[in-house]
């Protein structure tokens, strides 16, 4: 079950949507009877009112029984409340007395607004009750946060290095006021560090100072600002600001605070947020705290269980890396468990029993409930539309991590993201998941090459009741037998089958991806409020005409399926935003045509909210003139930024430059040739998106096209079988923001040269099967920021790159499949050009797929 701490924040997000919904059904229902249109108006008054009570409370730490009783009747309600405006629009008889719904839309709301006057009858009725409630959360997080201050001989394990470069940077002379931040996620030991390092250097300066920070600017934070200013001129002083969680707080610390020469401030923080909008100079600087890795983490762990010998008896290592893989090398969580573990026996069936009841010992009244309260506080702080996004991750497994996109698409879906100030849903959503990770809410598990997530990691799930909103199938096989009427998404994870009964009427996501599914299921031309729909990785060939049914249908997702075409029908779906059909085909010999796409509609262009279209096949269209309209279609799309296009025909070419000049929106632009053969005619294009971030060109280029020197965005470019016989480099190395190059069979001469000054932040440098290379030249300067460098299939490339060695930032080396020469070159005893790699961290030769390791240590 959701902790109950933390519903009052469902129920208050739960409202802030519905309100929105509410004045939206209205708006959109216009012809509605004026006794119904009256009812919505009560209703959102009522509901109105109880959100301004639900938000004062949702600034408590802790809220009695009777109170969270309550929340929880609003939540519900608030759920009926959907679930009859959804009917409503459902319009289907059928429905109605499949859902035994035998009243009319009026007779349901006026149930509904009359349990919401009785829900709030009853919460003034027990007002004085609800409204007592002991500090003691409070205190327990206090108390929790300030341990390392009053505790001696506190756990530094895992901090030895920050705590050795912090006390550097506090000693080092400069001569002019310091700030650091200290940033990292609730119970990661930031205080703990800090206090580590404050008690190293405080004697070294002639006053020091720790104070925790607090929620908002006060009269008296007023006071002791200007006292402290007083107190601290002419002196060097260092100041701990524990625990920041409003700037202006800082801010009004900052202004007052003296310029003393040499001073520190640190300032500990969850809110990575405030941490990178306060840094506006080169005083301030950033320190992100990590997590412990497992083998710290373990070392801890055993250190807090086993304290008389800090080692793990025979038969308990299993159970202790499963319950060190859920602290997730979390200190607080570490330790806490750690000393839990401690008073009990030290046998395999008292471990088995609190591995496999966390969940409960982290509630209020659990023996970690001090977990629950530091962490707990990260989620309170959050605004209400934040909060829905926050709990959607317990949908996912602990252990998988989910792609951004992905994740922002649901939440799109699920009505949590509103279009603002001429950005799109996917924009906004993207600033969400930004704010959730700079909060130290969510954590990246792996970056783009453009510096954005592109996994992010997920907490664990919670039980679903009786009222299930949202169902996460995370087993083999499941048969949806029971009626679940409210269900509004569902999941599976598991590789098992997964038979969808006719009881989800109202399922707005359905995400059935991996599940070995061989026909398009039936059930779902039913589901005529479905948003999001994902048979992604089955085996399904084809999907029916009936999905035009599907009018609210936004994405659809086919993505390593074996469909091949798309039916006329899915010009109906006028709100679709996201259309991915494609595979790779695993099994080619050539890997020119890996990619395999679909025949799209002559009119695809009529869906003209698509945001992403991949990929379409610009052959197979039966005629010529017919695979030219589609092409000449597309400028219709105009929201479009991602376009994939697969086999196109030297002719069309020129078509296919005339719509794309309409897309003043495309960020990311894929184009293959019809075959390896076919050349790929993309010169007729002179104004080019100017947003356009990534490019793919699959194909012979008679010349590099023009415009592309002119994109002034471009990130990433990769050129493949481009067989091109003037040197691309000069094209490309003006480019202002290009971070990786990908050059693959894509140039016929013999040398590369990069000039010096060239390529300001190029990060990776991919080159591939030139095979007439014999020398690659890097002037100095040239490509300052390059990290990564791949070298494969040069066969006549017997030597590294001359000036690689002035390359400082190079961290890693791939060879593949390159000449002996150039091998032996480099190796680590006696290879002849080896001083000139010797500052590259990472050098890694395959050949024939073995490895041989070039690194230095």
């Amino acid at each position: 079950m959701v902790d109950p701490e933390i519903t009052g924040g469902i129920a208050g997000s739960t409202l802030s949507f519905l309100l929105v919904k509410l004045d939206a059904f209205v708006s959109r229902e216009w012809k509605l009877q004026e006794n119904i249109k009256k009812s919505v108006q009560n209703l959102r008054c009522e509901l109105k009112n109880i959100q301004a009570m639900l938000k004062d409370a949702d600034s408590k730490e802790e809220h009695s029984h009777q109170f969270t009783v309550w929340i929880k009747e609003v939540r519900d309600q608030a759920y009926a409340i959907e679930d009859a405006l959804d009917l409503f629009r459902l319009k289907q008889e059928s429905v109605w007395r499949r859902l035994k719904q035998r009243h009319s839309i009026n007779d349901l709301i006026q149930d509904i607004e009359r349990s919401l006057q009785n829900i709030q009858r009853t919460k003034e009725r027990y007002r004085s009750v609800a409204s007592y409630s002991t500090n003691a959360g409070n205190n327990t997080y206090l108390h929790v946060r300030v341990a390392p201050l009053f505790i001696g001989n506190v756990d530094t394990v895992g901090i030895e290095e920050p705590t050795k470069n912090l006390v550097y940077w506090a000693l080092e002379p400069k001569q002019r006021l310091e700030v650091m931040f200290v940033v990292g996620m609730a119970g990661l030991g930031k205080t703990t560090l800090v206090h580590s390092v404050y008690e190293r250097v405080k004697q070294n300066f002639d006053c020091h100072i720790w104070t925790t920070a607090s929620k908002s600017k006060t009269k008296r934070d007023i006071l002791w600002t200007l006292l402290l200013r007083k107190f601290l001129h002419n002196k060097r002083y260092v100041i701990v600001l524990d625990d920041l969680w409003v700037k202006d707080v800082w801010e009004s610390i900052r202004l007052a605070l003296p310029n003393g020469k040499d001073s520190r401030i640190i300032i500990t923080t969850r809110r990575g947020d405030i941490a990178n909008s306060c840094r506006d100079d080169d005083s301030i600087d950033v320190h992100k705290l990590q997590p412990l890795s497992p083998e710290r983490a373990e070392q801890l762990f055993y250190k807090k269980a086993f304290s008389r010998n800090g080692g793990c008896p025979s038969g308990l290592e299993e159970v202790s890396k499963s319950i060190l893989q859920k602290c997730d090398g979390l200190p607080l969580g570490i330790i806490e468990i750690g000393k839990l573990l401690s008073i009990k026996a030290p046998t395999k069936t008292e471990w088995k029993i609190l591995h496999d009841s966390l969940e409960s010992e982290l509630r209020s009244s659990g023996g970690l409930s001090n977990i629950r309260k530091v962490l707990s506080a990260s989620y309170n702080d959050l605004p209400f539309h934040l909060k829905h996004c926050f709990l959607y991750m317990s949908i996912f497994p602990e252990t998988s991590p989910v792609k951004r996109r992905r994740l922002i698409r649901l939440w799109i879906a699920e009505g949590f993201v509103i279009e603002k100030g001429g950005k799109t849903s996917e924009e906004v959503g993207e600033e969400y998941l930004n704010e959730l990770i700079d909060r130290s809410l969510i954590k990246v598990n792996e970056m783009d090459f453009d510096g954005r997530p592109k996994n992010v990691g997920v907490h664990s799930e919670r039980n679903l009741s009786e009222k299930t909103r949202r169902l996460s199938i995370q087993k083999e096989d499941f048969d949806v037998s029971q009626d679940l009427p409210c269900v509004r998404t569902f999941f599976s994870f598991g590789i098992g089958k997964v038979k969808i009964g006719s009881n989800f009427k109202l399922l707005k996501v359905l995400d059935i991806q991996g599940t070995p599914l061989e026909e398009f299921p039936g059930v779902i031309k039913d589901l005529l409020l479905l948003r999001y729909l994902s048979l992604r990785n089955t085996n399904i060939r084809s999907i029916p005409g009936t999905l035009s049914d599907l009018r609210h249908l936004e994405t659809l997702d086919l993505k390593q399926t074996l469909v091949t075409k798309v039916p006329k029908a899915v010009l109906q779906l006028e709100k679709l935003r996201h259309l991915l059909v494609y595979r790779y085909n695993m099994e080619s010999v050539l890997p020119f045509d890996i990619v395999q796409g679909f025949k799209a509609p002559k009119s695809i262009g009529a869906l003209k909210n698509l945001q992403k279209l991949s990929f379409v096949k610009a052959s197979g269209q039966h005629r010529m003139s017919r695979a030219r309209r589609m092409i000449q279609g597309l400028e219709n799309l105009t929201q479009l930024r991602k376009l994939g296009i697969v086999e196109l025909a030297k002719e069309h070419g020129a078509s296919l430059c005339l719509s794309i000049e309409k897309m003043p929106n495309l960020h990311s632009l894929n184009v293959t040739s019809l075959s390896k053969e076919e050349t790929l005619e993309l010169d007729a294009m002179t104004n080019p998106p100017p947003l356009l971030q990534r490019l793919y060109l699959k194909g012979p280029l008679e010349r590099f096209p023009r415009w592309v020197s002119s994109l002034h965005d471009l990130e990433r470019i990769r050129l493949k079988w481009s067989s091109l016989t003037e040197n691309p480099i000069a094209a490309l190395q003006n480019l202002p923001n290009l971070i990786e190059l990908q050059l693959l069979d894509a140039y016929t001469g013999n040398q590369l040269v990069f000039n010096s000054g060239k390529f300001p932040k190029l990060k990776i440098l991919d080159l591939q099967q030139l095979e007439q290379v014999s020398s690659i030249r890097m002037e100095e300067g040239t490509l300052p920021c390059l990290e990564k460098l791949i070298i494969s299939h040069c066969s006549r490339l017997v030597r590294i790159p001359r000036g690689i060695d002035k390359l400082i930032h190079l961290q890693m080396l791939r060879l593949y499949d390159m000449p002996g020469t150039f091998v032996t070159s480099l190796r680590k005893n006696g290879g002849q050009l080896r001083p000139l790699v010797d500052h590259i961290r990472c050098i890694h030769s395959y050949n024939q797929g073995q490895l041989e390791d070039l690194s230095s240590s």
